[in-house]
């Protein structure tokens, strides 16, 4: 797995921004190198406002929307169309506004489906393994970049520190039951498929997450601190403002921006 590299922007607008404009350039580069990229969507208010921020900018059409994949690392296990949902933040901000062919947006199942959250999360995982390519690392496609974000409690995906979830070796998806935070039914991607990806972006804002930060950049085991447990086996960035950033150990290197 890949030593994570830090990079520091100035507020939480300014993030987003960077984020945005980072996002662009590795998938126009992926899909220039491979022909098609697989990304990762994450929730909460930094990832949804990097993907208005995409949205925003004409160098969004650098990318050749028809030619991405676009997962989830995790989705609250809602009815489609509700407004707590993962995908409809995403849709509203960024899927509604460009042509991205609808069969290349893996949605995770919500109950109007028929299906429980264990039938959906294998439903999911059977997705992913239909996606992944002989060269892939595991079942489950080399995610080209995988963002997250990050609670205040270390929590990424909806991979919450001491819950089962994160004590998966196999599975890639699994469902999550009695979250912390609500709503208490979840589906979340596992270590094994977080780790898969080529680079793994965490993007957090807020003093809120600062003490997060530092325990994930540090010794911190992953169980008692998720976010110290996802890594990309290219690269994995944490992409923070200054307030996350505040209590980052001093030995470790860091980008800063203006």
């Amino acid at each position: 797995m890949s030593v994570p590299t830090v990079i520091v922007h100035r507020d939480a607008g300014v993030l987003a921004q960077a984020v945005a404009a980072r996002l662009i350039t590795r998938l126009v580069d992926v899909q220039a190198a491979q022909g098609s990229a697989h990304l990762v969507l994450t929730g909460g208010s930094v990832g949804i406002a990097t993907l208005a921020a995409v949205a925003g900018t004409a160098a969004r059409d650098a990318i050749d929307w028809r030619a991405l994949d676009v997962w989830w690392g995790d989705e609250r296990f809602l009815p489609d169309g509700d407004p707590e949902r993962n995908e409809t933040g995403a849709r509203t901000a960024l899927l509604d506004h460009v042509d991205v062919d609808p069969d290349r947006i893996h949605i995770m199942p919500g109950p109007d489906s028929g299906m429980t959250a264990e039938e959906a999360a294998e439903a999911y995982a059977a997705e992913l393994a239909g996606a992944a390519r002989p060269g892939d690392h595991g079942a489950v496609p080399s995610f080209d970049v995988l963002l997250l974000g990050m609670g205040p409690d270390a929590h990424v995906a909806s991979l919450f520190p001491g819950q089962p979830a994160l004590y998966e070796e196999e599975r890639p998806v699994v469902a999550v039951h009695n979250s912390p935070k609500p709503p208490p039914t979840r589906l979340s991607l596992t270590f094994p498929a977080i780790k898969a990806a080529r680079e793994v972006w965490i993007v957090a804002a807020g003093a809120e997450k600062a003490q997060a930060v530092h325990l994930a950049l540090s010794e911190a085991g992953p169980f008692q601190v998720p976010a110290a447990g996802a890594r990309g086996w290219q690269r994995t960035l944490f992409l923070l403002d200054r307030a996350a950033a505040a209590k980052i150990p001093p030995s470790l290197g860091r980008i800063a921006s203006p």
